[in-house]
């Protein structure tokens, strides 16, 4: 994909934010703001937690590379306001961004559409009674996983080995979101797929498989240790990569991703089946990060990934015309 850099015009990378997940959102923006500068397009850093939105036009910024994660950059509310703006930016327009965010409504729409994700149950905040919670395990099985739905890189989530730990790890999730997912454990390997593109042009990039010590695949082991291996070339059968390569873009498509996106799956161990855990719509770009190990096995550069997205800038609607 060739790309004229100069016609991209001025380009602002998002960064930071004042999410839970700012501290990754930074590294992944000044990864994609040193590699857009490196191949000479006119990248500046955007810290929205420190300055005005409308500086964006004041100053002259003809698009957008979101790099932030999480809540108010992640969830649609960000994408909404590029779209007051006239402001093309990177990643999925505003419902799939908010659908995505959340892993419940996702889920929901995921079942709908027959695509494969654990069984879950949904405590909402007047849920959340002794009684509720204790009762989880008794639907889910255990070990079970406690989350909130509305937070990314971890953050927030027990797996639960016995009831006695249930109310802990409800209390943990709540501390992030007013809403507690409990789902159902799958035993197995962990996995994640990377999409590119929009509607019938878009595609699967190769499967990474994740390995991490005990199984423990957290915040701190995503991003700041180097004990979790990665596997890309994934090693599984290649129908089996392909039919998941299939399950993820029907995945991708069902919620109206576009640009780009990453979903993370469980593959069960006792009868190989897939599962969908969620569907980041802005993925990580750092150093550990998943996306660019995929693009390098498909032959596409940090650095050529990051161009290629920012030059499929765009805008759920198009600007009016005045009467």
């Amino acid at each position: 994909m060739n790309v004229d850099v100069k016609a991209l015009g001025k380009v602002a990378v998002l960064m930071g934010g004042t999410s839970a997940e700012r501290e990754i959102s930074l590294m992944s923006g000044t990864g994609v703001l040193n590699a857009l500068r490196s191949q000479g397009v006119d990248a500046h850093a955007f810290d929205p937690a420190e300055r005005e939105l409308v500086e964006l036009k004041h100053e002259g910024f003809a698009r957008c590379f979101i790099a932030l994660h999480g809540r108010l950059g992640e969830d649609g509310a960000m994408q909404g306001a590029l779209e007051l703006l006239h402001m093309p930016y990177t990643g999925s327009g505003v419902l799939a961004s908010a659908i995505a965010m959340d892993k419940v409504m996702t889920k929901r729409v995921w079942i709908a559409e027959g695509l494969p994700t654990p069984r879950y149950r949904w405590l909402s905040t007047e849920q959340r009674t002794r009684e509720n919670i204790r009762t989880v395990p008794d639907d889910l099985g255990l070990p079970v996983i406690v989350k909130p739905p509305r937070e990314g890189s971890s953050i927030g989530i027990t797996k639960v080995a016995g009831y006695s730990q249930m109310q802990e790890a409800v209390e943990l999730a709540a501390k992030y979101d007013p809403d507690v997912l409990c789902e159902e454990f799958i035993d197995g390997i962990e996995i994640t797929c990377p999409v590119l593109g929009q509607g019938a042009s878009a595609h699967a990039l190769p499967i990474v498989r994740i390995n991490a010590p005990e199984g423990a695949y957290d915040y701190q082991n995503k991003y700041f240790t180097d004990t979790v291996q990665y596997q890309c070339p994934s090693g599984l059968p290649a129908d089996e990569e392909a039919e998941i390569q299939r399950i993820v873009v029907q995945a991708y498509r069902t919620l109206g991703c576009r640009g780009w996106g990453r979903a993370d799956l469980m593959v069960r161990a006792s009868d190989r089946k897939a599962f969908l855990l969620e569907m980041n719509t802005s993925p990580g770009m750092t150093s550990h990060s998943l996306v660019p190990i995929s693009a390098r096995a498909a032959g596409i550069s940090y650095e050529q990934l990051c161009v290629r997205l920012i030059a499929d800038a765009a805008l759920d609607a198009s600007r009016p015309v005045a009467a």
